[in-house]
C-alpha cells in the first residue's frame, strides 16, 4: 500500500523557493533543502526530483506568483506613461528598500548565477525577459499613439532600454548601500521618455 504525503508539496516548494532565492543554487546543499524543508531526502527526490529539478519548479512557482500588479499596471485604460514611470519607479524603491534589497529579485539571480551555463534556467530567464519586454513595449506603444510619446522615440528600443535598466536596478540596489545609485539613474533614464 502507498504512503500518503506527510507533508505539505506546495509549503515545501514554497520553502525550497525561499531558500534558494536567499543562498543562490550553488550554495544551497540537498542538506539545507532537508533541513529547510523539513522532510527526508528520499521524499524530497520523490516528489521533486533532483536538485536542479526542484530549483526549475521553484523558479517556475516565482514566475507564476511574483508582480501579479505588473500587467495590470501596464495594461490600465487611460494614459500609458505614468504607468511605466511609477513601475520604473517602484522598482527602484523596491531594490533599495531594507528588507528586499538584499534578496534582489530571484530571476535576475538566477541569470548572473547560472544563465549562461544552464540552458533550461536561460529560457525561464528569456521569457520572464519578454514577458515584461512586451508588457512595456505595448504600454508606450500606446502612450505614442496617444501623443504621450514622442514620434521619433521607438517603443521597442525604449522598452528593451527600459528592461535593461530595470534589471541593473535589481543587481545594483542588491549590492549597493547607496540607494541614491539606482534612483538617480531611474530618474535620468525616465528622461528619455520626454
Amino acid at each position: 500500500m502507498a504512503r500518503t504525503k506527510e507533508f505539505d508539496p506546495e509549503a515545501a516548494l514554497q520553502a525550497a523557493l525561499d531558500l534558494f532565492w536567499a543562498r543562490g543554487y550553488e550554495a544551497t546543499s540537498m542538506a539545507d533543502l532537508v533541513e529547510r524543508l523539513g522532510i527526508g531526502r528520499a521524499s524530497l527526490y520523490a516528489t521533486f526530483g533532483s536538485k536542479h529539478e526542484l530549483y526549475l519548479k521553484a523558479m517556475d512557482r516565482y514566475l507564476e506568483t511574483r508582480d501579479p500588479r505588473l500587467v495590470e499596471e501596464l495594461s490600465a485604460p487611460g494614459p500609458a506613461l505614468p504607468a511605466v514611470r511609477a513601475l520604473v519607479r517602484r522598482f527602484a524603491a523596491e531594490a533599495t528598500a531594507e528588507g528586499l534589497r538584499l534578496s534582489g529579485c530571484f530571476v535576475t539571480n538566477s541569470a548572473a548565477e547560472l544563465a549562461p551555463r544552464d540552458p533550461a534556467v536561460a529560457r525561464r530567464v528569456e521569457l520572464s525577459w519578454e514577458q515584461i519586454e512586451t508588457l512595456l513595449h505595448a504600454a508606450l506603444t500606446r502612450a505614442r499613439a496617444q501623443g504621450e510619446l514622442p514620434e521619433g522615440r521607438d517603443p521597442r528600443t525604449l522598452s528593451r532600454m527600459l528592461l535593461v535598466l530595470l534589471q541593473g536596478i535589481r543587481v545594483v540596489g542588491k549590492a549597493s548601500t547607496d540607494p541614491a545609485r539606482v534612483r538617480d539613474a531611474a530618474e535620468e533614464a525616465l528622461r528619455l521618455l520626454d
